[in-house]
């Protein structure tokens, strides 16, 4: 966040004169860093936040933090169709990365003399659109960022780009001036990229020194002082770092919902391990929502009446808070779905040892009345009876009724006892299948 272009801002005057005009583009990358990969200290340390420094410095530990800041020579940073026109003055290079991992790339450069609203429009046009073509030194962009960092995942452009143009010199005039229709005019051309006109400017917001407009992807703020520009920045940053996050969130909800769908899980052990799994990837969703989101679409870090307007509008237009709410609801749903299953898994585990520990008595009992057999099988050869022949062994083919009768029974118990433990075994076997569908109930005659 380039320094020294604005006159007449204090940390006291929130208004300021422009010479050169500046434009940030902020994307959004997939993949994550290390949090905790060393940082180059906190952004209020590195940029000018004037009279909001005070505010982010006991917010420092939730705040984005710049990983890689670096200045390049403008004639090396080129776009698919050149500059159209502009005159490059000074580039930056910026990527922040907030402590759950995610990533927000920064691109802050001055154009020096004119810059026609067409021409600048055709600048914010290509570098959101063609990106992916943005080249440094002759190679793509994001190369030179994955060199410098190693991230642990591969980098690469997300869905979400947001732009901030603060007007220098004439351009700075033009909108500042006197003539709504020629204010009008020129909004809408850099707001839309020169590609939509309409009859009245996107959240327009005059105090007649200041004027600031936005859209969906593209922000003007003329007539700010320089920490209020780097204040506004940030809240960019946040807006785009959390419509990053709630996107991200969203898909990886849906990948855990299939996942429970199709699981197949054959034992508890595999079930106990497919629920922990799951429920590790909940809170992980939950964490997301908390500290990637909330933590940036509330005035809680600069309450400041400029900074709320702002957020508040750009919330609004991003629509962040419908879909923060809606992916809330369907992770809650998604917790109540495994918390069934959970809870599922354990009444069946019950029931099984219940129906095991029946088996178990049962048996006992039948072994106790069928020890009465053996008994007397005992009592049988023990006996000096006349039908127990001292001189033959008691394995003679002709005791073997005995023996039938005294062991055949255990045998037979042994076998039932097993078949019907392995069958309790098996029957929680199909906790985490998808339920079987419900047969459609036939509607009754003559409807």
């Amino acid at each position: 966040m380039i320094t020294g272009t604005t006159s007449g801002g204090t940390a006291g005057l929130d208004s300021g004169t422009r010479r050169l005009t500046r434009v940030l583009v902020l994307f959004s990358l997939s993949g994550t860093l290390d949090p905790r990969s060393p940082s180059l200290g906190s952004l209020v340390d590195r940029f000018d936040f004037g009279r909001f420094a005070l505010h982010l410095k006991s917010s420092e530990a939730v705040l984005p933090a710049p990983v890689l800041v670096a200045d390049v020579p403008p004639g090396e940073l080129r776009l698919l169709h050149g500059h159209h026109g502009l005159a490059p003055a000074s580039a930056e290079l910026v990527v922040l990365t907030t402590p759950r991992g995610d990533v927000t790339l920064v691109l802050d450069c001055e154009f020096a003399g004119r810059t026609p609203e067409g021409a600048l429009a055709a600048w914010l046009a290509d570098s959101c659109f063609d990106r992916d073509r943005i080249t440094l030194g002759g190679r793509p962009l994001l190369d030179v960022v994955r060199e410098r960092l190693a991230p642990r995942e591969p980098l690469a452009f997300g869905q979400n780009v947001h732009q901030l143009v603060f007007p220098g010199g004439e351009l700075r005039e033009e909108l500042l001036g006197a003539d709504p229709a020629r204010q009008a005019v020129v909004l809408n051309e850099l707001v839309y990229r020169g590609r939509r006109a309409t009859a009245e400017p996107p959240h327009l917001r005059s105090h007649g020194s200041t004027v600031s407009a936005h859209g969906r992807g593209v922000s003007v703020h003329a007539g700010w002082a320089e920490h209020v520009e780097n204040g506004l920045t940030l809240v960019a940053v946040g807006m785009v770092s959390a419509l990053a996050v709630l996107q991200r969130t969203r898909l990886a909800a849906f990948a855990t919902m299939r996942a429970n769908e199709q699981a197949s899980a054959s034992s508890p052990y595999e079930i106990r391990s497919l629920i922990s799994q799951l429920s590790a990837g909940v809170n992980e969703l939950q964490l997301d929502l908390a500290f990637g989101v909330e933590a940036y679409v509330d005035s809680l870090l600069i309450p400041e009446t400029v900074m709320e307007a702002f957020q508040s509008s750009l919330r609004d237009a991003f629509g962040i808070r419908d879909s923060l709410d809606n992916s809330a609801r369907m992770v809650e749903r998604l917790t109540s779905v495994i918390s069934a299953r959970s809870a599922a898994l354990d009444a069946e585990l019950a029931e099984r040892d219940d129906r095991r520990d029946r088996t178990v008595s049962v048996l006992v009992a039948i072994a106790t009345l069928i020890a009465l057999p053996p008994t007397l099988l005992l009592a049988f050869f023990g006996a000096n009876a006349s039908t127990v022949d001292p001189h033959r062994s008691v394995f003679d083919p002709r005791y073997l009724p005995a023996y039938v009768l005294a062991w055949v029974p255990f045998l037979v118990l042994a076998v039932i006892g097993y078949v019907r433990i392995i069958r309790a075994g098996r029957r929680s076997g199909a906790l985490l299948s998808p339920a079987a569908p419900v047969p459609a109930r036939r509607p009754p005659s003559g409807s």
